[in-house]
């Protein structure tokens, strides 16, 4: 039988970011470019749900499964009709960018409609984060993304979302409900709104809009700060879907269909993935599951049933989908059925899981399906590279793509990305202080991020993702330690029980490092069932054997002071959304939990008698007595 890494690929059209050109600039920075130019791309999102809807009007753009579990479906022709009835409504409320409108809603065909409406009418929206309403406690980044938007109306899907509106909406605020009703509040009700008559008014604001007219303003996570809220353009999204297409050429040769959970107030669900199912005529179902033990039910009831093109995801939802492939091979051979491509994003995808995806491939289909990859942010209406080529692994994002400059510039030791192109915001929204400084002297935004070639001889196979540069510091000693590549080998390493890791040493001569668990598969890992605290379960012979090897492993793969592990502490809380710990899409904010835990640092460096989590690693004495010296 072949082995999966000799197997061949599934055929599968690929271009635009599989060639660049570098150029030396002064200072020892460098600028890529794709050899491939950027394509036609239209000027407004709308006038691609206008072309469908005429070209192929009863083809699916959404669905979502209902209470009984049938799939309610709205075609293209349908969703126009519906964008234009909702416009004129927004208009009628007086909405405006001054005055936009702010979303509380899941992934659902109500949320779908009043974007393609907000789009159509050439009216500003904000999809925001249920989890700033339903899961944070103070609604401290609820408050700020409405206080920085100032909406004229605020949509909620149901009424779960009361506290949060009665907590931070303005009573002057319309508030418009999907279903139920909110105490002491008045509220109008989306179906209302969904039969209003559109006239001349919707149209004549349609052909107002334009490339640069504001489609949405799109939070960032908050990882540093609070939310920035980024201004999305019509160019921005229309300029990157051609980018995608031009990458992903095969979402050209049929129309795309992606089954999809990602939530829409984020980038890489609600510009991306959306964006990639109406700028190809695609269809996109809802996913109502998620990428954990329990929410992969419903993912694999719907992949069961709905075999997609390509297929979108987080890594933490590649690996939970590779353990229920171990034992369904229905789930297998539908997912592979008409499958493309894989995509990640997010962070960084163990090479075991690739090499299980890889086997799972070859068992349903006989070949292996391309894992796709890039590098993208919410400022960049995501993407701004890509790797494409079956050459990829773990930590490669490609080469920019077609009309996107890449530029590499000297920082702290390291090279910071730099992007330019349509597909980058003009700025952040009321926040022009902000503005001005993500920006360098030529127009460049500054991302943070670092990167390096490959192979300074073979430029096509891309750039390799170095960390962020503000995540990195120094030891007492001057040692520069670089957290990104580090952090990404203890949560590799450390997999499947290492949720994430956060480095500490900043002003100590010896690094340390704080492990969030993945506390699901540590249980598993102990035998121990649900009634079992998470105490319990970390304290677990077995559990505390894994991470001591761990602890010993990572110390002994140390080379010198920079990248060798000293201390190791297990976290029993989890991390926080309210102290800014942790962003609704579960990546970590290193500096808040620094920040937050600081009492918890101080004891790890004081020894186990401060520390019962402690976990040291078992020095061998020569082997560190030799690195001690370099």
């Amino acid at each position: 039988m072949t082995s999966a890494q000799q197997a061949p690929f599934k055929p599968a059209r690929v271009g635009g970011c599989v060639e660049a050109d570098i150029t030396e600039l002064e200072g020892g920075a460098r600028l890529l470019t794709s050899r491939e130019q950027l394509g036609w791309y239209p000027a407004r999102l709308s006038d691609v749900l206008q072309q469908w809807a005429e070209q192929t009007p009863n083809q699916t753009l959404i669905a979502r499964r209902d209470s009984n579990g049938l799939w309610l479906r709205i075609s293209y022709a349908e969703m126009l009709r519906r964008a234009r009835a909702m416009g004129q409504a927004l208009l009628d409320a007086g909405l405006s960018a001054e005055r936009p409108l702010a979303i509380l809603s899941e992934n659902d065909l109500e949320h779908a409609t009043l974007m393609l409406a907000a789009l159509w009418a050439g009216i500003p929206y904000t999809s925001v984060s249920v989890a700033y309403s339903m899961v944070s406690t103070d609604y401290s980044k609820l408050r700020h993304i409405l206080g920085t938007i100032t909406p004229g109306m605020v949509y909620a899907s149901h009424d779960g979302f009361g506290p949060a509106i009665a907590a931070v909406v303005p009573s002057d605020v319309t508030v418009v409900l999907g279903r139920g009703a909110l105490d002491g509040r008045p509220t109008r009700k989306f179906d209302d709104l969904l039969n209003t008559v559109p006239g001349a008014g919707v149209d004549a604001a349609h052909a107002m809009t334009g490339p640069d007219t504001i489609v949405k303003f799109l939070f960032t996570s908050g990882s540093t700060k609070q939310p920035k809220g980024v201004i999305i353009t019509n160019r921005m999204l229309c300029a990157n879907q051609q980018m995608l297409r031009q990458c992903m050429a095969f979402l050209a040769d049929e129309p795309p269909v992606l089954v999809d959970w990602l939530p829409w107030s984020h980038t890489f669900g609600g510009n991306h993935n959306l964006g990639i199912a109406l700028y190809n005529g695609g269809t996109i179902y809802v996913d109502d599951g998620k990428p954990t033990p329990s929410g992969m039910a419903e993912t694999v009831r719907n992949l069961k049933e709905i075999s997609p093109t390509v297929y979108f995801n987080v890594p933490k939802g590649l690996e939970e989908l590779v353990k229920v492939m171990d034992g369904d091979a229905e789930l297998r051979n539908s997912l592979f059925r008409n499958l493309k491509a894989f995509m990640f994003a997010a962070a960084g995808l163990s090479q075991a899981v690739w090499k299980r995806l890889d086997e799972h491939a070859l068992a349903a289909c006989g070949e292996r399906v391309r894992i796709l990859t890039s590098l993208g942010m919410t400022e960049t209406a995501p993407t701004c590279t890509f790797v494409v080529g079956t050459h990829a692994q773990s930590g490669y994002i490609g080469l920019p793509c077609p009309g996107v400059e890449a530029k590499l510039v000297p920082s702290e030791g390291k090279m910071e990305i730099r992007f330019r192109g349509p597909n980058v915001m003009p700025g952040y929204w009321r926040a022009p202080e902000q503005t001005a400084a993500a920006f360098d002297e030529q127009g460049f935004y500054c991302t943070g991020d670092a990167a390096y070639l490959v192979d300074e001889n073979d430029v096509s196979l891309g750039l390799f993702f170095d960390g962020r540069i503000a995540e990195d510091f120094k030891l007492t000693t001057g040692t520069f330690v670089s957290v990104g590549p580090l952090r990404t080998r203890i949560v590799l390493q450390g997999h499947p029980y290492v949720q994430d890791a956060v480095l500490t040493g900043i002003n100590r001569d010896q690094l340390g490092v704080l492990i969030f668990p993945r506390l699901a598969d540590c249980r598993a890992l102990s035998g121990l069932d649900e009634t079992a605290s998470n105490a319990e379960v970390l304290h677990h012979p077995a559990v505390r054997a894994f991470f001591q090897a761990l602890a010993d492993q990572l110390h002994h793969q140390g080379s010198g002071s920079a990248n060798r592990i000293e201390r190791m502490h297990i976290l029993v809380e989890p991390p926080s959304l309210d102290h800014g710990e942790i962003t609704d899409k579960n990546s970590i904010n290193l500096r808040a939990v620094l920040q937050h835990r600081a009492s918890l640092v101080e004891a790890i460096y004081e020894g186990p008698h401060a520390d019962p989590w402690l976990i040291l690693p078992n020095r061998n004495s020569a082997v560190d007595a030799q690195k001690d010296t370099r």
